[in-house]
């Protein structure tokens, strides 16, 4: 009998995923479409491999746009000496990602959601923005009810 308790692991595939649901974030912050759905297609669809690779990407922005509210209220909590608006879109969208993992997704262990966001800003953004995502996303580990390094039952 397998154990579902084991850690996910992080596979290219996950952070390639990631990485598809960042540009997504990032675009539908600069240009909310109509159609969530129809939206998302077109951009899954445009990707390098076929759509049902991206099915975890797909699961992540759907997640992230969904619980919106919640997510941007941790930022706005966690981003001390900084307005919301005055945060890096790219940034943001790191951090609405690994945010929505940490407050929604117990299947992903806390700590492979942070460590991914840290990778992530280090490819999208600028060499300061990792210390900034890492600030908050510190912060935002105090307050997990869960263990850091393995996935919730």
């Amino acid at each position: 009998m397998e154990d579902d308790t084991k850690p996910v692991k992080r596979t290219p595939q996950r952070r390639e995923n990631r990485m598809c649901a960042v540009q997504f974030l990032y675009q539908w912050e600069l240009n909310k479409p109509e159609q969530l759905n129809d939206a998302v297609r077109v951009f899954i669809e445009s990707q390098d491999q076929p759509r049902d690779y991206y099915a975890f990407a797909e699961e992540l922005i759907h997640g992230a746009i969904t619980h919106i509210e919640a997510v941007d209220a941790e930022i706005r909590e966690h981003a001390v000496n900084w307005t919301f608006e005055r945060i890096a879109k790219v940034d943001l969208s790191v951090l609405r990602l690994a945010i929505y993992e940490l407050l929604q997704r117990r299947d992903i262990p806390p700590i492979v959601s942070i460590n991914e966001a840290i990778e992530l800003g280090k490819i999208y953004s600028t060499p300061d923005s990792k210390r900034f995502i890492n600030g908050i996303l510190d912060q935002m580990k105090n307050k997990i009810d869960r263990p850091l390094r393995s996935a919730a039952d």
